[in-house]
């Protein structure tokens, strides 16, 4: 149970639920292959079943950890940084990004989208889920939208977000990984058919990296 003081930190964003964070190569989207710290936020009631980090989920097993300190670990690392969960918009990322921007980081997020977008952002990679689509105002300002092939109506489901995310978003289709061997080969195939998409993999579980 959450003292008083420290809910009200969290609630303004001066605090966050800490999962995780490490400095690694991004693995996914736009940048794949370049260094990158990530820090990775608690909270998410989006729930995809595939999801591989479904210990983000419950931000009560995450300590509520203060920005400033996060900020001087990540800016020990990387010029850039990428905030990821869980489900990263659940919390104000007020504080967290402008401390960052403060640092001279370029600051990232991967967001479902599914809340109202808070904090500064170098770089938005939208990834929608089916059970809670994102809000209007992070179709508008993505710079990448990332769709996850689970299944062959994921496309269909691909081309939706297509039509509701701003034109200059640049548009990936990424294999779920436990169906990539069935997935991969329908995702290339598409993208040979419709050019406007590129392929996404998961570089970083194929170098065995995190």
């Amino acid at each position: 149970m959450l003292s008083k003081e420290i809910q009200a930190e969290v609630e303004k964003g001066t605090m966050l639920p800490l999962m995780e964070e490490f400095y690694t190569i991004q693995g996914e989207g736009f940048h794949t292959g370049t260094a990158a710290y990530f820090i990775r936020v608690g909270g998410c009631d989006v729930g995809c079943h595939w999801c591989d980090v479904k210990e983000s989920w419950n931000a009560d097993l995450h300590p509520p950890t203060h920005v400033d300190r996060i900020v001087e670990n990540a800016s020990r690392f990387s010029e850039t940084v990428v905030v990821t969960g869980g489900e990263p918009l659940t919390w104000d990322m007020t504080a967290l990004t402008t401390k960052l921007k403060d640092a001279n980081r370029r600051v990232h997020i991967e967001t479902s989208g599914a809340y109202p977008l808070t904090g500064i952002w170098d770089w938005i990679c939208l990834s929608p889920k089916k059970m809670k689509l994102p809000v209007q105002e992070v179709y508008d300002k993505a710079h990448e939208l990332k769709v996850i092939v689970h299944n062959k109506h994921d496309f269909v489901f691909a081309e939706e977000q297509a039509d509701s995310v701003n034109k200059d978003a640049i548009l990936f289709l990424q294999p779920e990984w436990s169906k990539k061997e069935e997935m991969t080969p329908l995702i290339v195939e598409y993208v040979m058919k419709n050019p406007k998409w590129r392929v996404s993999l998961q570089t970083h579980k194929y170098l065995n990296i995190p």
